[in-house]
């Protein structure tokens, strides 16, 4: 290894580490609809209001991170970002007593936080691996520690919930308070790392630099792909959730299942995308992101089409644990909600894969870019909300996945078609 490759290790565990704190802090939110469907008496679109505060940040964030960016560095800008997470898990957690407007609001500034964090991780994992299939490998890599974070936090809910009907905020103040210490000992082990960062481009204008990033066709398709790759990774866990646990007579009718072992078993979606993030780390520097993408956008239409059509009344034993007892539990659900699970191995690799596609060939424009990139995370909150109004209106969670299913076709267009430089004549030096 050279002395280049071992000066990048501290910057690459850090910004890995952030990834996965990214995703524990982003997958409460689908857990807590749950919670904040009983204590507040919503709808099934208001119950994931979590979600939306969260992702909408993203749409008011993405600019002003990629500036700060720019103007502080990488390093600074993360710490920036950690800030804003303590005081957005704070306000989360005081929402048991505030309501539900300090609730959005907590989760507005959580999702600012994460929004400041995603556009620091990204291109500094895809520079730091060189870009390209390396640069994906490695974001990758960093993915499989944020599908386990994610894994965690699903697991961890779903104890902490138990009788849904009885769920209060307060129910999840330890997995919050878990957060919140991550946060803080995040804060204090950036402080004393040492990061080699990329240099800025010097006297650039930005609005000139924004303007010309959105030329690339490449790059305003991927962060519409991406914007909806959120269908399909919040969408399908979030209301397999409420699916689940709803009462055969609610107005939208479920399997009134215990929210303890459906919790364990909304995180399997996560496990197959840690599985999924394992292989696509593997092959990552062999196979190209454009086939990786196309494959797995191609399997996920299958599999949610299966989900749809296949019989409720066949089962599949599928296990989970009760952390009470320590003991493994199997329950028997519908196949096709095992389809549905099944898409995480899909989903595992499409946000990386996305944003290597989006952002190669951009050059000194990738972080103003990858700000950009990440307003466009607004597009999970629109995408949750469409799903949750069509099972309103429908009265069938079956038929809301439809939307994830649409997501995923656009996602496979893009890595067959859009996803192809074609203004190679834009100076990037």
């Amino acid at each position: 290894m050279s002395t280049q490759q071992k000066t990048q290790w501290p910057a690459i565990i850090v910004m890995i580490a952030l990834f996965a704190m990214i995703a524990f802090v982003t997958n409460l939110c689908s857990p807590m609809g749950v919670i904040v469907k009983n204590q507040f008496g919503t709808t099934n679109f208001m119950a994931m209001i979590g979600n939306y505060g969260n992702f909408m940040a993203y749409l008011v964030m993405g600019f002003p991170a990629g500036i700060c960016i720019q103007k502080f560095g990488y390093k600074k800008t993360a710490l920036i970002g950690l800030v804003v997470g303590i005081v957005g898990i704070l306000v989360q957690w005081l929402s048991g007593w505030g309501g539900m407007a300090v609730y959005l609001i907590g989760a507005l500034i959580s999702g600012a936080c994460m929004c400041i964090l995603n556009t620091v991780v990204n291109p500094m994992l895809n520079l730091l691996g060189g870009g390209g299939n390396k640069g994906n490998q490695l974001i990758q890599t960093g993915g499989v520690f944020n599908s386990s974070a994610a894994v965690a936090v699903y697991i961890i809910m779903g104890a902490l919930i138990g009788d849904a009907a009885k769920a209060k905020i307060s129910d999840a103040t330890p997995a919050l308070m878990i957060a919140l210490a991550i946060f803080a000992v995040a804060f204090v082990v950036i402080l004393f790392t040492k990061i080699e960062e990329p240099a800025q481009p010097e006297g650039g204008h930005l609005l000139q630099d924004i303007k010309t990033s959105m030329r690339f066709r490449h790059f305003d398709l991927g962060i519409l792909a991406i914007g909806l790759y959120g269908g399909v990774e919040m969408g399908i866990p979030g209301f397999i959730l409420q699916y689940l646990t709803a009462a055969p007579d609610a107005a939208t009718p479920g399997l009134a299942m215990d929210a303890g072992y459906v919790g364990t078993l909304a995180s399997i979606y996560f496990l197959f995308m840690l599985i999924g993030r394992f292989i696509g780390a593997s092959v990552g520097a062999k196979v190209s992101t454009k086939a990786m993408i196309t494959f797995v956008s191609g399997l996920a239409i299958i599999l949610l089409l299966l989900g749809i059509y296949l019989p409720t009344t066949t089962a599949v034993s599928v296990p989970g644990i009760d952390y009470t007892n320590m003991a493994i539990l199997w329950g028997d659900v519908p196949v096709g909600i095992f389809c549905f699970l099944l898409v995480g191995l899909c989903a595992s690799v499409m946000w990386g894969g996305i944003f290597n596609l989006a952002t190669e060939g951009l050059g000194k424009y990738t972080a103003i870019a990858s700000g950009a990139f990440m307003t466009m995370v607004c597009g999970f909150a629109i995408m949750v909300g469409i799903q949750g109004l069509v099972a309103d209106v429908t009265g069938s969670y079956l038929i809301s996945y439809w939307v994830p299913l649409l997501c995923a076709a656009y996602i496979l267009y893009y890595a067959l078609v859009g996803s192809k430089n074609v203004n190679t004549d834009i100076p990037v030096d």
